[in-house]
């Protein structure tokens, strides 16, 4: 499920801090510490290439992989015995269904004004943003700006959702690494004297300055972004099922009752059902998702023994 090229200004960004992070890691960081001649240099060079690479590869493969689109002959069956639950509209209680597509919604599917489509399983990447609102049960998604509601992602101009989730998630994850291993050979190249030529240098100086000011906040914000997709992916929640669990718990305690995420099946298979079954590929973007983004296992069939 591939898609055409269609680069961004935000996708172009991203592609320009991580050509620029590499260069000045490999050639400033790297060589004033230990020196591209030597063997610790050589070492370090190889592997942060190798993060580099597969940086660049993950973001490719998240960019232009559909993220998961409704077949035109999709429609649920509601006298299915082995799928018991049913996601309906708030509203009237029927069926889910697109206007805009003419097509029903299976569970966990949302549309998307950019991409002009329904997308399976999305989830809404701008969500970190506003999660101090968020929490707040009578606030209203209305208010959210465009982006919000169609859950497209500028970074990406692409949507995430059921085919293309786990190789975002593995993007972050080597993103994450590359930067802290950066940060790492910068302060280290610092503790080494520059020659009275290389202090002179402006190019230098200026090198460090522009890595800093990006290198930390970058750090920060990826890791906290890292972390929330990890907790959410414990609960195989989307960002937008976060959101609707917040009010849901606040409504089922105002009721007496107890709410639990219906598709919860345990942190160890929510997190094969995102990453696969097998553990040693779950660092590689290999497309293992457990079945096709229009049926999930709840914990209704968890109890009965049901598989997908």
């Amino acid at each position: 499920m591939k898609r055409g090229c269609r680069f961004s200004f935000h996708v172009c960004v991203i592609v320009a801090a991580i050509v620029y992070i590499y260069f000045s890691t490999v050639f400033i960081f790297i060589d004033q510490w230990f020196g591209l001649g030597s063997s610790p240099g050589l070492l370090n060079a190889a592997v942060f290439t190798c993060l580099a690479l597969m940086c660049v590869y993950t973001y490719a493969l998240a960019i232009f992989t559909d993220p998961g689109r409704i077949p035109a002959s999709y429609v649920p069956d509601v006298e299915d015995a082995d799928t018991p639950m049913h996601e309906i509209k708030r509203k009237g209680g029927d069926l889910r269904y697109c206007q805009k597509c003419a097509l029903h919604k299976p569970p966990r599917a949302h549309h998307c004004r950019v991409c002009n489509r329904c997308v399976l399983r999305m989830v809404c990447l701008v969500y970190l943003l506003f999660m101090p609102f968020l929490e707040c049960p009578g606030y209203c998604l209305k208010v959210l700006p465009l982006e919000f509601k169609d859950h497209h992602c500028v970074w990406l101009n692409n949507c995430v959702g059921h085919a293309n989730y786990k190789t975002f998630f593995i993007f972050i994850v080597y993103a994450v690494v590359s930067c802290i291993y950066s940060l790492v050979l910068l302060c280290g190249s610092l503790t080494v004297d520059m020659t009275d030529e290389e202090q002179n240098e402006g190019f230098f100086r200026a090198a460090y300055v522009i890595s800093g000011l990006l290198l930390v906040p970058l750090t920060l914000a990826l890791t906290i972004f890292m972390f929330w997709h990890v907790y959410l992916i414990l609960q195989y929640k989307t960002t937008i099922e976060y959101h609707e669990g917040v009010r849901a718990m606040w409504l089922a305690e105002k009721g007496g009752y107890l709410y639990s995420h219906p598709y919860d099946l345990g942190a160890y298979e929510n997190m094969i059902s995102v990453l696969g079954p097998n553990i040693f590929c779950w660092v590689c973007p290999t497309s293992e998702q457990i079945g096709s983004g229009l049926r999930f296992r709840t914990g209704v069939d968890k109890l009965a023994g049901t598989s997908f």
